[in-house]
């Protein structure tokens, strides 16, 4: 019966609309989750992370009928009730990028990085905005960019999502092992954060083994991607290349098409003399970016090694 529908609650309303969805129906499905929002709002009692939802869904459907503007407009809704969501930035993202407007496009999917650093949508967005804007604006275009926000570290994806998923995560953090302890509080995180600056400073003084200790004791509170290529660096300039390759390795497990944790692996390998790893590292960096001056000199040096 008719009348049935219209008393649908909004979960079944979005779950009707999830099906129409999948099924290509993205008219049907925007309007079943308009008409989910409506009643949320009506009830009133609806959470912000409701109605972020199904705006980022509805947002989705507009993205997929290409109403870019609408999508646009959804997702930023759905950001202001939840911010930092990365479903509802990759979306808007892409709709930037469809109404041609890369710079924001550009800060979104930077922004999604942020959140989690092995969303592949967003590096490959990352990649072809430079290559539009480096063409539309020239070589200053960064200059021109809108600022990309600072992801506060409670929306970061990367360090919530283990710690939420381990076993016995509510366990009380006496138990935890000793390395762990701290790693992923607030407190830990912006030590962490302070420790890597410090490296980065030693860095730039030309101090490099203070630099890895640094680095080192930053690793211990955050595996951040950046801290073990930075460390690498270090490492090859000290000529510790099984220590630097191990470095690159890690960072790739965080983020698997890492420029730099790519390149710098292919420098240790090829002192280490395996410079078929060494090759195969640049090619896979070359994939990624295939004019990486850096990379092509490289890849002569080894083709000739």
């Amino acid at each position: 019966g008719g009348s049935g529908a219209m008393a649908a609650s909004p979960g079944a309303l979005r779950r009707a609309g999830n099906e129409e969805f999948r099924r290509g129906q993205y008219g049907p499905a925007a309007e079943l989750y308009t008409r989910a929002l409506a009643q949320l709002e009506a009830a009133g009692d609806a959470t912000a992370e409701e109605r972020s939802v199904l705006l980022a869904n509805r947002a989705a459907c507009r993205l997929k009928d290409g109403a870019c503007s609408l999508c646009v407009a959804d997702c930023t809704s759905a950001l202001e009730l939840v911010p930092f969501g990365i479903k509802p930035l990759l979306r808007r993202a892409a709709a930037y990028e469809a109404l041609e407007r890369y710079s924001l496009a550009y800060v979104d999917y930077k922004t999604a990085l942020q959140v989690d650093c092995s969303v592949q949508a967003a590096h490959d967005g990352v990649n072809r905005m430079t290559k539009a804007l480096l063409e539309k604006d020239g070589v200053n275009w960064r200059q021109k960019l809108p600022p990309i926000p600072a992801v506060p570290v409670s929306a970061q994806m990367r360090w919530s999502i283990p710690s939420a998923q381990a076993p016995g995560a509510n366990t009380p953090p006496a138990t935890a092992p000793q390395g762990e302890r701290g790693g992923n509080t607030a407190a830990g995180m912006e030590r962490a954060k302070m420790l890597k600056e410090e490296g980065n400073e030693f860095v730039k003084k030309g101090n490099h083994k203070k630099a890895v200790e640094k680095y080192s004791e930053s690793l211990k509170l955050n595996k951040e991607c950046a801290t073990y290529t930075n460390r690498a660096l270090c490492y090859l300039t000290l000529k510790q290349y099984k220590e630097a390759a191990q470095d690159c390795t890690e960072a790739l497990k965080l983020d698997p098409k890492n420029v730099k944790a790519l390149y710098r692996r292919a420098q240790a390998l090829k002192e280490l003399k395996d410079y078929k790893s060494s090759i195969a590292d640049i090619k896979s960096l070359l994939k990624t970016e295939p004019k990486n001056t850096a990379a092509l000199r490289l890849l002569q040096e080894l083709n000739r090694a």
